[in-house]
């Protein structure tokens, strides 16, 4: 679903008129790197509802794998075009490749529609391999008129952009056109941080940035309480990479020492829920200071509209983990097995084992195959079996028969 919009942001009309233009032609591709509020502006964009229907998939690593990433992306038109991928769906689940004729089939029921389709494919760089690529590439040059794909990417994509750009069907939104402006700047620290800058420290702090959004958010943060606003914005310059290893340690710095711990701890996780965290951290109250991170704008993103999901923004999760594995090297791989064993519990067998192969704790890890196995190969979830085949060594799988019959099972499906 598409995720929460936030009441308090920058209005970038420039940018949403050049989204709603490219939903006239077949791609729209939104390339950034990290920190450039590439996912801000599709949410503020998809919540205006200015497309008669979205399908909004957000991209993780684990989306790579081709029938994965099909399932997510036919479930998702089907939730925004009632009825749509309702007969290849089933096939999907039980493992059948995404083939052609497949596609075909939901593209069929897309254009048997009158009302037009935007799908949204946030993050598309983390599943942007050859298998995924050929797909995609498919789709795009048989998709009915009323089918529009728009991505949110850190890299350009490995589809036919050359020819699309050709035939003027592909619109670009670029790092330079993600840049805050002067103007934009102003309106961030000034309305929604609430600073009061003079003229020259906004332009200074625009200069020194760049534009760069996280880096604009980073130094509000650390401007916030100070009685030096000019010192502090004279006292920082560099590349991205240094400015914000410079910002973070200043936001983290200011920090007392109970919300310190608990970033650094529960960086290890993807996604953050209070229950998790109360798990990881052996506390309580998980709930509580997240949603108090939320307040703060403390570069955590509300995944639902009941705010019990969340996840840290992906350039301030990366070095809060950098900063764990400095202080505290000893902790991580407890804390990922207590992740590991949290979602083994609730019933999520992927997340458990992926946790324990990031605790070291191989057998671990082939024990929650094991016991996942039989109900994955029931559900035809065969894909994530498949998936696990690559994540053993030999050695392992050699020595454990349960875990080898279970993995040649999911080879098998294919």
């Amino acid at each position: 679903q598409v995720p929460q919009r936030r009441s308090a942001l920058v209005g970038r009309p420039r940018l949403t008129d050049r989204l709603d233009a490219g939903v006239r032609g077949a791609l729209t591709v939104v390339s950034a790197p990290a920190g450039f509020g590439k996912t801000t502006v599709l949410v503020d964009w998809a919540t205006q509802a200015r497309a008669t229907a979205i399908a909004w998939v957000s991209l993780d690593e684990s989306d790579v794998v081709a029938a994965q990433f099909w399932q997510y992306v036919v479930t998702a038109v089907g939730r925004a075009v009632p009825g749509a991928g309702a007969g290849v769906l089933p096939l999907l689940e039980g493992g059948q490749p995404a083939t052609h004729a497949l596609l075909t089939a939901v593209l069929n029921d897309l254009a048997a529609v009158a009302d037009d389709l935007v799908l949204v494919l946030d993050d598309y760089h983390l599943a942007d391999g050859p298998e995924v690529a050929t797909g995609m590439s498919f789709l795009l040059d048989h998709r009915p008129s009323n089918l529009h794909v728009v991505l949110g990417t850190r890299a350009d994509p490995a589809l036919p952009l050359a020819r699309l750009r050709a035939r003027g069907e592909l619109v670009e939104i670029r790092v330079d056109d993600l840049r805050f402006t002067v103007d934009e700047t102003t309106t961030y620290l000034a309305d929604v941080q609430g600073l009061a800058l003079t003229s020259g420290d906004v332009a200074a702090l625009g200069g020194r940035t760049e534009g760069w959004v996280a880096a604009l958010q980073l130094a509000a943060l650390g401007l916030h309480g100070r009685d030096d606003a000019r010192a502090f914005v004279a006292g920082f310059a560099g590349t991205d990479r240094f400015v914000v290893d410079y910002l973070v340690d200043e936001v983290l710095s200011q920090q007392d020492d109970e919300v310190r711990g608990f970033l650094l701890r529960t960086s290890i996780l993807d996604g953050l829920c209070g229950e998790l965290c109360d798990a990881v951290l052996d506390a309580a109250a998980g709930q509580q200071v997240l949603e108090a991170l939320d307040r703060a704008n403390l570069f955590v993103v509300a995944l639902d509209a009941e705010r019990r999901w969340y996840r840290y923004h992906h350039l301030f999760r990366d070095v809060l983990r950098a900063h764990l594995r400095a202080e505290h090297p000893a902790e991580e791989a407890g804390l990922h097995l207590r992740a590991s064993r949290w979602y083994d519990e609730a019933g999520e067998p992927a997340a458990a084992v992926r946790h324990a192969l990031a605790a070291g704790d191989v057998d671990l890890a082939a024990d929650l195959v094991e016991r996942a196995v039989p109900e994955l190969r029931r559900e035809r979830r065969e894909a994530t079996i498949r998936q696990w085949a690559a994540d053993f060594p030999p050695e392992t799988v050699s020595r454990r028969p349960v875990l080898a019959v279970g993995l040649i099972g999911g080879l098998m499906a294919t």
